[in-house]
């Protein structure tokens, strides 16, 4: 099995940025991580994406249950996000993302299941080591930067109904993977097993090495908080040296946070992690129904709120790249300059 040198390559257009380019550390999954990527590889090179590992539907839940690998589903939605802007990125892009779909009336075995998906899981066991193998889809790709998952092994992630949405999900249920838990209402109670599971330790060292570490947008209960829940990665975003910008949710009505408001989502953060700071929060004002309120709990975790219209001009509840990427551009050029001259 060839192992050696991967493939260099070139740098890539990007938005008029700094002198010496930030080195940003993203965390978070699913679409909230891809919407971030999108805007800060415009950015920086110098981009490290760390990505949850507790899914557990789709494609992702049957390899993880039937292989006991980490789930790669929102891993290969992170690469995809990254790919080089060429005909050679976006094609492979392409094909990592394309799903299989069985006739009807054939219950195939490859139904649903994304190439990209299979091609991780190839690599991972081709070569036994998970952070390697990331490294040569990355390649592939043409990846703007490195994908790493937040834990060596897959997580589970579990949570107590406090707003329930339907039936199906009583007050007071306790609910068990992430898929189940994300439709399941406003939670409490939010945790991971196994509970001191181990932190990817390259992914430990890039929130260190970062100037910047970005958390959110996503899912708050299970895409962004488990960040915060799992131990060895907590104390690594509350020491690292790095300022921490937290992007809100463009839709703060999801189903796992019904109940919270902007303000309230603030206030989940501060709950669980109560020893996490930010220095910024960045939010669309138009997600934001309670201006003094939603400050005054970034008060709480010591940030400064930097509105700015980051949303799609289509409506809907998705970041338009390009705002965004504008929107961390002021706020790391402020802070660049401040901490360059500091």
């Amino acid at each position: 099995m060839y192992t050696g040198i991967l493939p260099i390559i070139p740098a890539g257009g990007r938005l008029p940025a700094f002198e010496s380019e930030v080195q940003v550390t993203a965390l978070g999954g699913g679409h909230g991580l891809a919407a971030s990527l999108s805007a800060l590889r415009l950015l920086t090179g110098n981009l490290t994406a760390v990505v949850t590992v507790a899914d557990d539907g789709g494609s992702s839940g049957r390899l993880r249950e039937e292989l006991g690998v980490l789930p790669p589903g929102d891993l290969r939605m992170a690469l995809a996000a990254l790919c080089d802007d060429t005909d050679w990125g976006r094609t492979w892009r392409d094909v990592m993302q394309h799903r299989f779909t069985s006739r009807n009336g054939t219950a195939g075995s490859l139904d649903n299941h994304a190439l990209g998906n299979l091609l991780i899981v190839t690599l991972w066991e081709l070569l036994g080591d998970t952070v390697a193998g990331l490294r040569w889809a990355g390649a592939l790709l043409g990846a703007r930067g490195e994908v790493l998952p937040m834990a060596s092994v897959p997580l589970t992630i579990e949570g107590r109904v406090v707003a329930t949405v339907d039936a199906a999900h009583p007050q007071g249920q306790v609910v068990r993977g992430q898929a189940r838990l994300a439709k399941a209402g406003g939670l409490d109670n939010v945790r991971l097993l196994p509970e001191n599971a181990p932190a990817c330790a390259e992914a430990v060292q890039a929130i260190h090495d970062a100037d910047w570490v970005v958390l959110g947008p996503g899912s708050w209960y299970t895409s962004v908080l488990p960040h915060l829940l799992l131990p060895e990665m907590r104390e690594a975003l509350c020491t690292t040296k790095a300022r921490r910008l937290l992007t809100m949710n463009l839709d703060v009505n999801d189903l796992e946070a019904t109940g919270l408001d902007a303000a309230g989502h603030l206030r989940v953060i501060s709950r669980y992690a109560p020893e996490f700071g930010v220095d910024v929060v960045l939010a669309d004002p138009s997600s934001i129904a309670d201006m003094a309120g939603f400050t005054e709990s970034a008060a709480m975790l010591g940030a400064e709120v930097v509105f700015g219209k980051v949303g799609s001009s289509a409506g809907t509840s998705v970041h338009d790249p390009l705002r965004l990427a504008a929107a961390y551009r002021d706020i790391f050029g402020d802070n660049w300059n401040l901490k360059a001259k500091g």
